[in-house]
């Protein structure tokens, strides 16, 4: 089974970027139990566009999973190429690392053109038995991939703390 994820990004979450935030916290915590039970219920791969804020919480939580289930997988969709050049550097260093822990890779675009994150999504939603996403309900990407994973019928789990 497969698992695609969605989430939004600082920008649209109430906690910005202040990891800190009790909220913030919660969701995290909640990520990893959300991550556990789809691995109970026989999910073992897990599809990540990368980007930052929930993305991010979403592939850290699955590196932890691994690290108690070695049959875990993380594919990471990045958007494009250099999907991070324009990020701050802790966010670029992060995003280094976190893809040194993938299993796959799967570029879409090769750099940056319109609609890039858009078609990331759609690969994303095509290889999914299932979809958890961090989502208020609010359009963007996010908006639209929750929307693709309907039209295709797929399970979708949403979190909003």
């Amino acid at each position: 089974m497969v698992c695609a994820f969605t989430g939004h990004r600082p920008e649209k979450l109430p906690w910005k970027t202040d990891e800190q935030d009790p909220r913030c916290l919660a969701l995290k915590a909640v990520l990893e139990q959300r991550l556990q039970s789809l691995y109970d219920s026989g999910c073992r791969t897990f599809l990540c566009g990368m980007a930052r804020g929930c993305d991010t919480y979403f592939a850290e939580a699955v590196v932890r999973l691994r690290q108690r289930w070695t049959d875990v997988r993380l594919i990471a969709y990045p958007g494009c190429g250099g999907q991070e050049n324009r990020w701050p550097e802790d966010d670029r260093a992060r995003y280094t690392a976190l893809l040194q822990q993938c299993d796959e890779i799967v570029m879409t675009d090769v750099a940056y053109a319109h609609g890039c994150m858009l078609r990331r999504n759609a690969a994303m939603i095509r290889r999914a038995d299932c979809l958890l996403s961090v989502y208020d309900g609010s359009g963007g990407g996010t908006g639209h991939t929750v929307s693709l994973a309907r039209q295709k019928g797929i399970p979708i789990e949403s979190v909003w703390l």
